[in-house]
């Protein structure tokens, strides 16, 4: 499988470095496995989605998330995302209680959170694939230290970026984050599993630091469909 083909190219150019690294052939020849025997999340098309939606030089926000969907129809590429007509999954119903607690939105009636990549955020996991129900299962498969590498790469930007780090698993990434250029900020993950994300006000934190650094709040209301 060549995954780097799969890559839009404003990204690939970015991270041609990983491209031929060990890492990079066992995780190819690793999916190519699963996919022959196993039903794999998101399609082979949707993997690098977040790369397509939102361009390396365009990311103001990178909102990272642990690893996609692992039911049928749910993961698109996207982290915490569903197709318009997929049922919203419990943590991103959490994530829009604490939109409605936090700005007054109002609770969408749909999942798709592409117009957030339209303003520049960047909805990535950490791991970018999953085999079908087994959550984390491909947490080993190498996806940790591509993503490593998008993350240094966004920290290695004069343009400041603000970092949201949802959970356990996102946090890690931290220290590869220069936090007096950019701009971290850390809350408990949205599942209804773990506890504290609802009422820690982390969107207002996010355009508070976009604001701070002189750029456009993000408008964070997803329409209804």
């Amino acid at each position: 499988m060549d995954l780097k083909n799969l890559i839009p190219s404003s990204w690939q150019d970015v991270l041609s470095e990983q491209f031929g690294k060990p890492y990079w052939d066992k995780l190819e020849a690793y999916l190519e496995e699963e996919m022959g025997s196993q039903t794999v999340y998101p399609p082979k098309e949707d993997i690098f989605r977040a790369f397509e939606e939102t361009s390396y030089n365009d990311v103001r926000v990178l909102l990272l998330g642990q690893d996609p969907y692992h039911g049928p129809g749910q993961g698109h590429g996207l982290s915490f995302s569903v197709q318009p007509k997929v049922t919203i999954p419990p943590s991103l119903r959490n994530v829009y209680k604490e939109l409605v607690r936090d700005l007054e939105c109002a609770m969408p009636n749909n999942g798709y959170l592409m117009p957030w990549c339209k303003q520049g955020v960047m909805l990535l996991n950490a791991i970018l694939t999953v085999r079908a129900r087994d959550a984390g299962s491909h947490k080993k498969a190498g996806w940790g230290k591509f993503t490593d590498a998008v993350i240094k790469k966004l920290n290695e930007r004069d343009d400041p970026v603000v970092f949201l780090l949802w959970g356990g698993f996102a946090k890690k990434k931290a220290r590869f984050i220069d936090d007096a250029k950019h701009r971290v900020i850390q809350c408990p993950h949205p599942s209804p599993l773990a506890k504290g994300f609802v009422g820690s006000g982390c969107f207002t934190q996010v355009n508070d630091a976009l604001t701070e650094l002189g750029k456009e709040p993000i408008d964070w209301q997803i329409p209804n469909i």
